[in-house]
């Protein structure tokens, strides 16, 4: 069996449910008495958000280098950032990365494409959702995304900075972003949603949105992780 390197901590909320949905998921494919073989690094999330601030990439990056270093030492085969806005620097990382790594944004591309979507909404924090690297993957695959208005963002932004990184979840704020993806889905005609921030999954579910197709990252990155486990 393969061994998953995690980087986490990015925050610490949306690591503990990276492994509890790796174990679940594995236990489906595998079967209830296995176990997946993870071994996870904690990044330090303050460092990580003043870089990020900065637009300090090079230092991001080096940062990185160094939390897939600790996994290569422990014995990962492949390494996964259990994060979103990491991936700004995703492509310099894996260009110098030890190990391959499996890019949160691409599987959710991937994702978005077999289920035949073109016209996405993207939510994350600010720093995702106002950057390049989502929409050059999906323009890829032939998908558009449309991010929220500045208010819009600026409510996201807060909300995931400000109390999910917290493990902070009110129905006040799932209210509000319930209404936002409504809408952009009248204003600007989306199909569905991008959880474009792995604590957002603890927050919302495809059932607060029926009619609208909602692309949880967390789950579609752990689908890749185990099968990669498996493989």
């Amino acid at each position: 069996m393969k061994t998953a390197g995690l980087i986490g901590g990015l925050g610490p909320e949306s690591t503990i449910e990276y492994y509890r949905r790796l174990i679940a998921r594995f236990r489906e494919r595998a079967g209830e008495a296995h176990a997946p073989a993870v071994v996870i690094t904690s990044a330090d999330l303050p460092e990580i958000v003043r870089l990020v601030q900065g637009d300090r990439r090079a230092e991001l990056v080096e940062a990185l280098a160094a939390e897939v270093g600790r996994l290569e030492r422990a014995g990962a085969d492949f390494a996964a950032l259990t994060a979103n806005t990491p991936h700004l620097v995703f492509d310099a990382l894996k260009a110098i990365s030890p190990l391959p790594l499996i890019s949160i944004v691409e599987a959710t591309a991937r994702a978005a494409a077999g289920r035949g979507l073109g016209r996405l909404a993207l939510f994350g924090t600010g720093f995702t959702m106002q950057a390049r690297f989502y929409p050059e993957v999906f323009e890829r695959a032939g998908i558009a995304l449309v991010i929220p208005s500045p208010e819009e963002r600026d409510f996201l932004h807060h909300v995931y900075m400000g109390e999910l990184l917290k493990g902070i979840v009110t129905n006040e704020a799932r209210a509000e972003l319930v209404a936002i993806a409504r809408r952009m889905q009248a204003r600007d005609h989306v199909e569905g949603v991008i959880l474009g921030g792995t604590e957002l999954s603890l927050i919302l579910a495809p059932a607060d949105l029926p009619e609208l197709a909602v692309l949880d990252t967390t789950q579609i990155h752990v689908e890749e992780i185990v099968e990669a486990l498996l493989a």
